[in-house]
């Protein structure tokens, strides 16, 4: 019998055509995204879960509208730590950063040629003076310590007490500058700035950084000129994966008086209704999907209707539901339809009515 080259062929074109027509309908009968309309995302919940969503939307509604610190980041002029240092040569520099002594500082004065003369606990006064045997009353506000054994010393020479003075001067009290640590830290709060102080250490300062709670980032809020009328200030964005765990000793920034070092928790998902465990899970992973979220709270329970699964995901203002047939993904091997999940997003997984 002949084969027919013709009618073969037809009969080819026909079956890809059906085929690619299924798998359009089988794309379109997994994954449709709606925009909300009444009562689509509650629909099939109890009165507590609804009551629970709607807690969760009116909760994300005022974090939207919020105008506290990261509102005041995002109007600041942010950098990142190679863009600061580029423009700022000296930050990182220990000789140029000096520290220098403010009121309430407490010094340690040794004069070597006359034992007599050493001190402890010299307190600087809230005006930055302090009293010493022989020379007076001196102002030593913004003087490093070299700077004030070379006044002390100047000073007892010019005075004919002592010629040429071995003069040491050393903080033993740092109380005049101060940084804040905010953030899902163990201990949270103001800290007095030592000399020469990284990120490293405030993070060891404040107990370490809870990372099952915290973003990847810390942002140090830093006052330029301060108390001056050119007073202003800016963001450094310090990646904490490459400063802790990958040795970029760059971003170890040395410690300016008033920095506000904040790490923002990491943003959070939700889910709500028939999984075993329903509650806010914080969004640690980078592209973690709708079925690996449900995995993370214990899968779903035997009362579950997985192929009505809802995501709620507000895009640009508006309140859109992404439904979702979940068997089609797992058991049908359709992983690749399976849905990223975004910070914010709201899983409703509703009861079945079997």
């Amino acid at each position: 019998m002949a084969i027919n080259v013709n009618e073969i062929s037809k009969y080819l074109v026909i079956f890809v055509t059906l085929l690619f027509i299924n798998a359009c309908a089988t794309v379109k009968d997994v994954v449709r995204v709606i925009e909300i309309t009444e009562g689509v995302s509650a629909k099939g919940l109890s009165k507590r879960e609804v009551a629970k969503l709607a807690q969760i939307k009116a909760a994300s509604t005022s974090k939207n509208n919020s105008h506290g610190l990261n509102h005041v980041i995002k109007k600041t002029k942010n950098y990142v730590v190679t863009e600061y240092l580029a423009s700022h040569p000296d930050a990182n520099n220990p000789t140029a950063l000096d520290y220098r002594v403010g009121g309430y500082d407490v010094l340690d004065i040794v004069v070597y040629e006359e034992e007599d003369l050493s001190r402890t606990d010299v307190r600087i006064s809230a005006d930055g003076y302090i009293s010493f045997p022989l020379i007076g009353r001196n102002k030593v506000d913004g003087l490093t310590t070299s700077e004030i054994e070379k006044l002390i010393s100047d000073k007892l020479a010019k005075g004919q007490f002592i010629i040429d003075a071995h003069v040491s001067v050393t903080v033993s009290d740092y109380r005049s500058k101060q940084f804040m640590m905010l953030g899902p830290l163990k201990e949270p709060g103001a800290y007095p700035l030592r000399a020469q102080e990284r990120v490293i250490d405030a993070i060891s300062k404040a107990g370490g950084i809870d990372f099952a709670k915290s973003s990847n980032q810390m942002m140090i809020i830093r006052t330029k000129n301060p108390n001056t009328k050119n007073e202003r200030k800016i963001v450094i964005r310090v990646d904490l994966q490459a400063l802790l765990h990958e040795g970029d000793q760059a971003s170890n920034l040395l410690l300016m008086d008033k920095d506000l070092l904040y790490i923002p928790k990491a943003k959070q998902f939700y889910l709500i209704g028939q999984v075993q465990r329903p509650g806010s899970f914080f969004y640690l992973d980078k592209d973690i999907t709708l079925v690996e979220a449900i995995s993370k709270a214990g899968g779903f329970t035997k009362i579950a209707a997985r192929n009505r699964t809802r995501i709620v995901r507000m895009e640009d203002g508006i309140e859109k539901i992404i439904e979702v047939k979940v068997d089609a993904i797992t058991k049908a091997g359709k992983k690749g339809q399976d849905v990223v999940i975004r910070p914010g997003d709201i899983i409703v997984v509703p009861e079945s009515f079997f």
